[in-house]
């Protein structure tokens, strides 16, 4: 079993930043890659970018955040963080992050943590 924990969501204004971070722990050996998704209200739940767990050395991102979000991973710390800047209210959502096995399914979730931004 994986464990995540979300944490770094809060309320801020359009063209703000935010950092989320996503600590894993448990057996974090079995984990292919980590990804960040989003579901905004009355919305279905999308990916938002990943990132290979052993070294950080693959990412991919939704076109809708390209150049303003930044996903990178800590090793030492065992966690994965989403840099989000030039936030807009459509950024608003439950952010969550999900850890995906070799077999290519995401088979641990966190809780998901809250971002809102306001115009």
């Amino acid at each position: 079993q994986v464990q995540l924990v979300e944490s770094g969501g809060g309320l801020v204004q359009a063209g703000d930043s935010l950092r989320l971070s996503c600590a894993a722990s448990g057996r974090t050996f079995g984990i292919y890659f980590v990804g960040w998704f989003r579901q905004a209200p009355g919305k279905e739940r999308e990916f938002v970018a990943d990132i290979k767990w052993s070294d950080g050395g693959i990412s991919s991102y939704a076109e809708s955040v390209k150049g303003r979000f930044t996903i990178s991973r800590d090793i030492a710390k065992n966690t994965v963080n989403l840099q989000m800047n030039s936030l807009t209210p459509d950024d608003t959502a439950v952010y969550y992050c999900a850890a995906q096995t070799p077999r290519l399914t995401y088979d641990w979730w966190g809780q998901g943590t809250q971002v809102t931004v306001s115009s």
